[in-house]
């Protein structure tokens, strides 16, 4: 395993970082457990979770799952760098949601309770609270800090914009501020290269990329799955609208003699900006396959072709669309 820096921090992580939000909705706990234990065994270090995964409000469901490993065999703790996030609904009440300081203090002290540690290794804001103001929520994550509860602060689904105005109000606060954002990203969905991915390596900030497979619309779809989530009906619906690309890219694929999702994983990983793509396996068998995107090293030449069935904005703002 590959480990790199998390942005411009000191702290290594592996260069793929398991996502947990299959855990306990379509993932069972002992299947969980046997996907953490694996993965670890694999030297993946890096976890990510949320508090409201598991979808079970106020419930964190999938973070009491990795609170039970952990617990199994204590020395685990020590060997992984542990992610979850805040802002989500998790409760009735008008403040259980959002980044007020109040609802960040409650909901840190609620995940560490159920993940059955004294600390978070990377806190991150699920989302851009427009309503909070940065002086407030930096300084929830200070004091949290302080108290040794977290060690870094992350973003998830920033605006580049958003990203420039959390550095440098951290900046004035002689405070870290953000060092990581997890953002979608895939062959299907490319945005970000637009802004995102240019502010991240400008200001030093980990990327990681969710849904880095699109859904699984990049994992071999046209082979007619009976089962699991491509069989649902929105995945369904994208399948025929981009069944021309879906063709080319499995046929190309098929030429190089690789799995689409390998494919779509690598491609990923080929961006020098990106840190580690969350990867989300269902099962062990899914874990043990997205590995093998480690080793898979593309050339010039596909990189290009893989350009051509899913093209990009085509450069970084403003020349994508100006000069």
């Amino acid at each position: 395993m590959e480990y790199v820096h998390l942005g411009r921090t000191g702290l290594k992580v592996s260069r793929l970082c398991l996502g947990t939000m299959n855990f306990g909705p379509y993932t069972s706990e002992e299947e969980s457990f046997r996907i953490m234990s694996r993965a670890l065994e694999l030297g993946i270090n890096f976890f990510d979770t949320a508090n409201v995964y598991g979808w079970e409000k106020g419930a964190g469901v999938t973070e009491q799952i990795i609170g039970k490993w952990l617990t199994e065999d204590k020395s685990r703790r020590d060997k992984i760098v542990l992610a979850t996030k805040v802002y989500g609904k998790m409760g009735e009440g008008p403040n259980d949601s959002k980044l007020s300081a109040y609802h960040i203090r409650k909901a840190c002290e609620d995940s560490l309770r159920r993940l059955q540690t004294d600390h978070i290794d990377l806190y991150q804001m699920h989302h851009i609270d427009r309503n909070t103001p940065w002086e407030e929520i930096y300084q929830a994550m200070e004091q949290l800090v302080r108290e040794g509860k977290i060690i870094y602060v992350g973003s998830s689904n920033f605006a580049a914009w958003n990203l420039t105005e959390a550095i440098y109000k951290a900046r004035e606060r002689n405070f870290l501020g953000i060092v990581s954002e997890q953002s979608i990203y895939n062959l299907r969905n490319r945005h970000i290269e637009l802004e995102v991915i240019p502010a991240c390596k400008a200001f030093g900030i980990g990327l990681i990329p969710w849904s880095p497979l699109g859904g699984g619309i990049l994992c071999g779809v046209l082979e007619g799955v009976k089962e699991g989530r491509r069989t649902r009906e929105p995945l369904q619906k994208s399948i025929e609208k981009l069944r021309p690309q879906l063709e080319a890219y499995e046929k190309l694929c098929k030429e190089i003699n690789q799995k689409p999702a390998d494919v779509a994983l690598a491609w990923v990983l080929s961006n020098p900006v990106v840190t580690s793509p969350i990867i989300g396996p269902r099962t062990l068998e899914q874990l043990e396959e997205n590995v093998k995107a480690l080793d898979l090293k593309l050339s010039d030449d596909i990189l290009k072709k893989l350009d051509e069935i899913w093209p990009g904005p085509g450069n970084q703002a403003p020349e994508a669309y100006a000069w």
